[in-house]
């Protein structure tokens, strides 16, 4: 059997975070004893600010995954709902302007580093995962119309490709079309 650990005094629980982030060599402030804000970085969403609050008794979760949808608002809040079922220590939450939260809630007394690690890994894959379907679901219009916009310009819609099934199939073949002529005589580069 193996011993476990006294669990650590509250007043270590900042101590834990600090070392733990520094560990994970993520970007952080301490804008108060207790109140850490960390950068957690992504792929589909490049970055996601987690504030860490450490108090009486427990220690919150907070992070900002998305604003609060332009549209389809029922199929967003199910689509949510349903990954609550799958995640670790946190849920998402809305606020009352209707923007998208990760939060959790940890006693004091199960905080190590390694749980640390664990809640900011669940922030961190969850907000990243979760951004293009939330994106699609609760802004299709708006993805469209900037679909639309950019091709209409020649601008770059890189980081539209996640949601190329949304442009209109008529604006992209415009657009290669345009494309194909704007290239020199005989193909060259």
């Amino acid at each position: 059997m193996t011993e476990q650990s006294e669990p650590p005094e509250p007043t270590d629980v900042p101590a834990l975070i600090r070392s733990a982030v520094t560990w994970l060599e993520l970007a952080y402030t301490e804008s108060e004893p207790g109140r850490f804000n960390i950068e957690l970085p992504g792929t589909n969403k490049q970055k996601t600010d987690c504030a860490l609050v450490v108090g009486n008794r427990i220690l919150e979760v907070r992070a900002f995954v998305a604003r609060n949808p332009d549209e389809n608002h029922a199929a967003v809040y199910r689509w949510l709902l349903q990954q609550n079922l799958k995640l670790y220590g946190i849920s998402f939450s809305v606020d009352r302007l209707g923007d998208i939260y990760l939060t959790g809630r940890i006693a004091l007394e199960v905080v190590t580093e390694a749980e640390i690690d664990r809640l900011l890994g669940a922030v961190a894959q969850t907000a990243d995962e979760s951004f293009n379907p939330i994106l699609e679901l609760g802004f299709a219009t708006a993805i469209r119309r900037e679909w639309k916009w950019r091709l209409d310009r020649g601008e770059s819609t890189r980081n539209l490709d996640a949601f190329r099934h949304l442009a209109d199939p008529a604006d992209l073949a415009a657009a290669q079309e345009r494309a194909g002529q704007e290239r020199p005589a005989g193909g060259g580069a």
